[in-house]
């Protein structure tokens, strides 16, 4: 039995291999985004560097999106043609999986290119909107179990555990409601101040006008 050519499925070697690339770089970019958002490492200057990575590694994992769809273009077994990868649920191979797949790398290019224009829609709406990335990530492992040629594998099932795990976990502990601590330090320095605070004037002039009463009482029983 002749053993396949490889160079006959070249275009589907790059997709799967661009796919998975894709998703290795969405999960690390939502990875570190909520770490940032979990405020977890307090390191000065830090900030900075994980925004810059967080930042190129979510164009990267658009670039890998788009390399995986396009390949597909030559890939003789699937023929999905423009609208098959461009249109959600009209591909012919597991149209569920890979329309949801779809609408993944429309959500990921929507939510990082929004990065350049957070000034003009606000940054308060774009903090709101950036919170859906953990939809991207979501969208992509489902994609990769439904339609992935490597879903069953256990080097990629691995590989999905080991970076979602933590971002469930993270996910889950931003959702909590914080508990709004009281000011009570504020409160303190106000008391402590009235406790050592200077006589005021009027008790000063009270206690110098007893002491004159004694002074003259004392003058008087010295007279007499």
């Amino acid at each position: 039995m002749t053993p396949p050519n490889p160079a006959d499925h070249i275009w589907w070697l790059a997709s799967r291999a661009s796919g998975i690339v894709a998703l290795g770089l969405i999960s690390v970019s939502v990875l570190i985004g909520l770490t940032m958002a979990a405020k977890i490492m307090r390191k000065p200057g830090i900030g900075r560097s994980l925004t810059a990575v967080h930042e190129q590694l979510s164009l990267a994992g658009l670039v890998a999106i788009g390399v995986h769809g396009l390949t597909l273009l030559g890939d003789g077994f699937l023929h999905p043609g423009l609208s098959g990868i461009a249109i959600p649920f009209t591909m012919s191979f597991r149209p569920v999986f890979t329309g949801l797949g779809i609408v993944g790398g429309y959500l990921a290019a929507a939510l990082g290119l929004s990065y350049y224009v957070r000034r003009r829609i606000g940054t308060k709406l774009w903090r709101k909107l950036h919170r859906a990335t953990i939809l991207v990530w979501a969208l992509g492992v489902v994609h990769t179990l439904g339609a992935g040629t490597d879903a069953s594998t256990p080097w990629l099932r691995w590989i999905m555990l080991v970076t979602g795990v933590p971002i469930v976990v993270l996910f889950v502990v931003r959702m909590l409601p914080r508990k709004r601590r009281r000011p009570a330090a504020a409160a303190r320095p106000a008391a402590v101040t009235r406790s050592v605070a200077p006589p005021t004037a009027p008790a000063r002039s009270s206690e110098r006008i007893r002491a004159r009463r004694a002074a003259a009482v004392a003058l008087e029983e010295v007279a007499r």
